[in-house]
């Protein structure tokens, strides 16, 4: 469909984390609803040729989705035959191909042919698992970033490779479901976005793979703080567990967030030559927001291991609240036991046997020494 002209965003406008989130659980349903199978890691088995594309098993065909845009004109399509995108790179001023599966690999070696891309770059894209990098191939880079999306218990995690050419963004993804809509939405609208060039959209694609890793922290920080109150009120194996699942998840997000800041620190220095000086202005600014899920990630690594020494504490003073009061309970009848052990005795004569009085006697020393060593414990607060 073309939309012509540029429309302003209309007040009240849902904003793009919304966007986001709505896609987030879109894509989980999706998942949900058609049982997809995970996608297992694979690569080239050694000694194999520089660039033999290893295709992930279980991955589903690949579907295309393209925007062709300038200033004035949005084009946006599904494409089912790829040979189409050669005329539509030689009419576009900018061209966006969002390519979501890995399972044909005859149509990701023709996307190679058409963008000229080097054979190891589409090695990298097929092999998933990739640590986020960036890679100069002359006048075609590879951004290869990863996003995360809670599962339960767990973290999803998928490899988003972004190739960007002189005049085209390339974004090619594990599975279909993305967080782009909101990118999707700005080109339909119009405004600076489709005034600049490829480099751009590539920023503005990375910048929202950045902004989907704070609704992920955010809801492991309530959960963090919900573990907490468990923690310090009602420790149980229970607690155990969601400690070490927070764990988990933080090592998951750690070892996703780490690189890409490394990698945006990269772009931002024009290391790689990658974007134009007026982009890589806004660069740094999602650098900054890397920068700060690092620190939060960090925050709350040191949280769960502080809930980890808490509830390890707070279980071993459970267990000696427990030893105090059997100590106590077991101090208490240690006279009493001792009392009824001599009168168990087989004697030929016996205080009870001779005088009526001695038995209830017998009793209220017992109490006596009980009540009597239950008050001084009280007093001292040992069954506090």
């Amino acid at each position: 469909m073309r939309h012509d002209g540029a429309s302003a965003h209309a007040a009240g406008a849902p904003s793009p984390f919304a966007g986001l989130r709505c896609a987030r659980w879109k894509h989980r349903a999706t998942r949900a609803s058609r049982h997809m199978p995970p996608i297992r890691k694979r690569r080239p088995p050694p000694g194999s040729v520089p660039g033999t594309l290893a295709i992930p098993p279980g991955a589903p065909p690949p579907r295309l989705h393209i925007f062709s845009y300038d200033a004035e004109h949005v084009l946006e399509q599904d494409v089912s035959d790829v040979e189409t995108l050669a005329q539509l790179r030689a009419e576009a001023r900018v061209l966006w191909v969002d390519v979501q599966g890995l399972g044909d690999e005859r149509v990701l070696r023709r996307l190679g042919e058409l963008f000229a891309l080097h054979p190891l770059l589409l090695a990298d894209v097929v092999n998933v698992g990739q640590r986020p990098k960036v890679e100069d191939y002359d006048n075609v880079h590879l951004i290869v970033t990863r996003t995360v999306e809670p599962n339960g218990s767990d973290l999803d995690v998928d490899q988003v490779s972004l190739v960007l050419g002189p005049s085209f963004v390339l974004s090619i993804q594990e599975r279909p479901g993305d967080p782009f809509d909101p990118v999707r939405e700005r080109l339909r609208a119009g405004g600076v976005i489709r005034r600049m060039r490829a480099d751009y959209l590539a920023y503005a694609l990375l910048d929202t793979v950045v902004d989907g890793y704070f609704p992920v922290l955010e809801t492991l920080g309530e959960d963090l703080e919900r573990l907490e109150e468990d923690v310090i009120g009602a420790p149980g194996p229970h607690s155990l567990e969601q400690i070490h699942g927070a764990r988990r998840r933080l090592v998951t997000l750690r070892r996703t967030i780490w690189p890409l800041r490394e990698e945006l620190a990269s772009l931002s220095r024009d290391d790689t030559g990658a974007f134009s000086r007026p982009v890589r202005v806004y660069v740094r600014d999602t650098y900054d927001h890397a920068v700060q899920a690092v620190d939060v990630v960090e925050t709350y690594r040191e949280l769960t291991g502080s809930l980890m020494d808490v509830y390890l504490s707070s279980m071993s003073q459970r267990t000696n609240d427990v030893m105090k009061v059997l100590t106590v309970v077991s101090t208490i009848f240690i006279p009493l036991t001792f009392i009824v052990g001599i009168y168990g005795m087989n004697f030929d004569w016996m205080p009870e046997l001779r005088v009526w009085w001695a038995y209830p006697v017998v009793w209220a020393v017992m109490i006596a020494i009980a009540t009597g060593l239950y008050t001084t414990f009280r007093a001292r607060g040992w069954l506090d």
